[in-house]
């Protein structure tokens, strides 16, 4: 039984770490070698690198709020929010293997735009995409870690009702 949670540990805690550490590297890498603003095409003006240095939240939201404000709402709360989530997925051992998937992206990417926040000041991002119809705001690997960890808890959702559903036939 100690050996079930202790490979439950490692893996949550290998999870969190990927998650976490590909950010920072790919940050650091663009801190490094892209200027701010510089526009690098990857794929045909479809995927470029932009590094944006982002004080606010997504899509720079906030930004002109005073900084006690930003403070709070962008550190403090996301703090608070990310212990505990640390603290529901370490301790509730019942929860389905996708939500602790799920959680560990959610938590990861949260760290990893945390981190930069408090270390930089800004987050860095320097992705961008062009789909023809849409296109998408400046965004980092955290983002996409935060991203897939709500696509699978949609998708759990989604399954749990559906199965819910089918039972009350």
């Amino acid at each position: 039984m100690q050996q079930i949670k202790n490979l439950r540990w490692s893996v949550l805690i290998f999870l969190l770490t990927l998650n976490f550490g590909c950010d920072q590297i790919s940050k650091n890498i663009v801190r490094n070698n892209i200027s701010d603003y510089e526009h690098i095409s990857i794929i045909k003006d479809r995927f470029t690198l932009t590094k944006v240095e982002n004080s606010g939240a997504f899509l720079s939201f906030g930004d002109e709020m005073p900084y006690i404000f930003r403070l709070i709402i962008l550190t403090v709360i996301p703090v608070l929010f990310l212990i505990y989530g640390l603290y529901y997925l370490f301790a509730k051992r019942s929860l389905p293997l996708s939500m602790q998937i799920a959680l560990c992206f959610l938590i990861g990417g949260g760290i990893g735009n945390l981190y930069d926040r408090i270390v930089h000041g800004a987050v860095t991002d320097f992705m961008h995409m062009d789909f023809y119809v849409f296109q998408t705001g400046v965004f980092n690997f955290a983002d996409i870690s935060i991203m897939i960890g709500i696509g699978i808890l949609l998708l759990q959702s989604i399954k749990w009702n559906l199965i819910n559903q089918n039972n009350q036939v």
